[in-house]
């Protein structure tokens, strides 16, 4: 039972960290209903900047404001140069567009940063928690905990943005309805800008939590590919979906991994949340949390 107890809670804490990814993505896709395929490139630009400007011998209490400079720029110029030229454009052609921007960010970052994988520490420790280990016999890390918290601290902070401030009620109303938003005199274009500049900060976060794991290298690009089932069981336009969207995929893969992965020869953990969405695709499409759409012919 410990072991089971400490591969779930494992996988727990990981699927806070994709739902940081996909959170991303639902800010964008609830306001202006664009799925956004270069979440995954900005996470690894945001990445990529910051050990950058260490390397010029910047402190890192500097080059993490700087860094969300840079990110918040980054997305309020999409924004106005890649999203609103194309308003009222089909929605095939906004995603088209994500994903042709995702391959320039993806460049851009390796021509100013170079391509080499990079060591990134944030003073978080990957070992077990001692007490747990002594006490349970569980091998809980400290990284990942601490990871888990910071992502839940942002999840809140966000929740209570978006439920109890002014430009989260807007936000919300531009989410239910472009139209009546504009006839009330909510500014369109300024929430646009609001929720990629929110988007480039979440990118920046997730870069960090997922560099000082993984090390900043291409591969974090492929971060946001992970998320998709995440959006998938939770629903591209809910919060709280993705929160629990994430725990699902980071609990279940982990399980999966360690009870299935011998008896397949191993690798499950790569490719069982695709199969977990499929399975959701085929029976909930709209997600959990996702408002099923009832259309009349």
């Amino acid at each position: 039972m410990s072991f089971f107890l400490e591969v779930l809670i494992g996988g727990l804490l990981s699927g806070v960290m994709y739902s940081l990814v996909a959170l991303g993505f639902v800010l964008i896709y609830k306001a202006s209903g664009v799925l956004n395929f270069a979440q995954g490139a900005m996470v690894f630009f945001a990445a990529l900047t910051y050990v950058g400007l260490l390397e010029f011998d910047l402190s890192p209490w500097l080059a993490i404001p700087a860094t969300l400079v840079v990110m918040v720029i980054l997305g309020l110029l999409t924004e106005r140069i890649v999203l609103r030229p194309l308003v009222n454009q089909p929605q095939i052609t906004l995603f088209m567009a994500t994903i042709g921007l995702a391959f320039f960010v993806e460049g851009l970052a390796q021509m100013l940063w170079g391509a080499n994988v990079r060591a990134l520490d944030l003073g978080l420790q990957d070992e077990p928690i001692g007490w747990l280990s002594d006490t349970w016999n569980m091998s809980i890390s400290k990284f990942d905990l601490a990871a888990a918290g910071v992502a839940a601290l942002l999840v809140t902070g966000l929740a209570l943005f978006f439920s109890r401030t002014r430009i989260g009620r807007a936000l919300r109303a531009v989410a239910d309805d472009h139209q009546a938003a504009l006839a009330v005199g909510i500014p369109l274009q300024q929430i646009w800008g609001i929720v990629w500049g929110v988007a480039g900060f979440l990118a920046l976060v997730a870069g960090l939590l997922w560099g000082a794991r993984n090390g900043v290298q291409f591969a974090l690009t492929f971060v946001a590919l992970k998320a998709l089932p995440v959006l998938i069981l939770g629903g591209f336009e809910s919060i709280p979906g993705a929160i629990v969207g994430g725990l699902i995929i980071g609990a279940t893969e982990k399980l999966a991994e360690v009870y299935f992965g011998p008896l397949v020869g191993g690798g499950i953990e790569g490719w069982f949340p695709y199969m977990l969405a499929l399975v959701f695709l085929l029976v909930r499409p709209e997600g959990i949390f996702g408002e099923k759409i009832i259309r009349r012919i």
